[in-house]
């Protein structure tokens, strides 16, 4: 898939987007995130509050993103399986202090206050949401 297409659609406000993540023994996770952000063709940012989703990326560092743009019906979506691996984990800074204050304006405080960290993830391979029959 096109990255830059990608992109397009994964900063969309009105997408929907599902981070899936594993722990060390294989157990998995999923949980819907509307602060991820494809900052360049290579680069997801996101903020994350203490949850599930952050214990197990402590302890696997892949994970995988799938967006979602809905249409008219299910054969009109588009969309695409993203495959990461955190790079960063932040837990102050300018790129944490940007994502509080963003959820503050739409969210409020208490949802801004959840939020302790800012992750960075390489964009290892990209994928379409709905894969062609070989």
């Amino acid at each position: 898939m096109d990255r830059k297409q990608v992109m397009k659609m994964f900063n969309k406000e009105t997408r929907i987007g599902v981070l899936a993540t594993s722990n060390k023994n294989g157990d998995v996770n999923a949980a819907v995130f509307g602060s991820p952000r494809m900052i360049n063709e290579d680069t997801v940012i996101m903020a994350i509050g203490d949850n599930r989703s952050l214990q197990y990326l402590q302890e696997n560092p892949k994970a995988s993103f799938i967006v979602v743009e809905p249409g008219e019906a299910p054969t009109t979506w588009k969309g695409a399986r993203l495959y990461l691996e955190m790079d960063s984990f932040e837990r102050y800074g300018e790129l944490l202090d940007s994502f509080r204050e963003k959820i503050r304006k739409v969210a409020g405080d208490r949802s801004a206050n959840a939020i302790i960290a800012a992750i960075r993830f390489k964009v290892m391979d990209v994928r379409a949401l709905i894969a062609p029959p070989n």
